[in-house]
């Protein structure tokens, strides 16, 4: 039976608490914020855009958010056992939803964390989902269907990390041939509407992710826990998983909804 424990905490002090306690993570799955928060002075930006969450403020500066996922690379650097992989699943639609300082975000941050960390990309996984997100009033953007996983490893652990590919055949002069596993997923946008998190994703997203990532003893952490997805996906496989969440409301929401399910 898998344990599932989250904590009411930031990530980073969880982290820290994992340094302390010498725990070690197989794969870390999440999907951060965006940051694509309307700056303001006041709380009525919670009733705009950046609503998305019942506490979170998704407003930094570009450069404060790149900052922020180095610092959090780094300190996942600390956790994540030998061969483990980060599955970081952000939307490139994000980049311009608030304002031209927005603009090529997701790019931006990916090429800080490949130079100022240990992390590297190995692969993109495309994630379709069932129905698209409306910005139809744009006139030369195209209407968004798919999102991205990014799948980190360190850089020195690029030809080694973990993945589940079967063997096909081994050849004549000895070389081993794999299975195709494809870079593409189809998947729900989510497991239906939560009204403290509206930038939910979804358990079967999660789901074929650690098919291919994780191993029968794996751990799995989820910084930013949410409403309790990642905790879904991983009691349908029997993973162990631990998870982050500031918003207390969600944790409760989470935790009751990962027993019941």
């Amino acid at each position: 039976m898998s344990e599932i424990k989250i904590f009411n905490e930031n990530c980073f002090d969880t982290i820290e608490n994992f340094k302390k306690d010498n725990v070690k993570v197989d794969i870390i799955l999440t999907s951060p914020p965006y940051n694509t928060g309307r700056p303001s002075n006041t709380d009525r930006s919670r009733e705009n855009y950046e609503g998305k969450y019942d506490i979170h403020i998704d407003n930094m500066t570009q450069q404060e958010y790149c900052d922020w996922c180095v610092k959090l690379f780094n300190e996942f650097d600390n956790v994540l056992s030998t061969n483990g992989v980060i599955l970081w699943n952000v939307s490139y639609g994000s980049d311009c939803s608030v304002n031209k300082e927005g603009i090529g975000l997701v790019w931006l941050t990916i090429a800080d964390i490949i130079r100022n960390t240990n992390f590297v990309t190995a692969d993109r996984i495309i994630w379709k989902k069932r129905t698209a997100l409306p910005n139809n009033a744009s006139k030369n953007k195209l209407t968004r269907i798919v999102e991205d996983v990014f799948v980190f490893c360190r850089k020195n652990e690029y030809k080694t990390f973990n993945c589940n590919k079967p063997i096909s055949q081994i050849g004549k002069t000895g070389q081993t041939f794999y299975k195709n596993i494809y870079n593409f997923i189809e998947a729900p946008n989510n497991d239906g509407p939560c009204k403290l998190n509206k930038a939910t994703y979804s358990s079967e997203l999660c789901s074929k992710l650690l098919n291919i990532y994780a191993s029968e003893n794996s751990i799995v952490y989820d910084p930013f826990m949410g409403s309790g997805t990642t905790g879904v996906a991983c009691k349908q496989l029997n993973l162990n998983c631990y998870g982050s969440e500031i918003s207390e409301n969600q944790c409760e929401y989470a935790i009751d909804r990962i027993k019941n399910s």
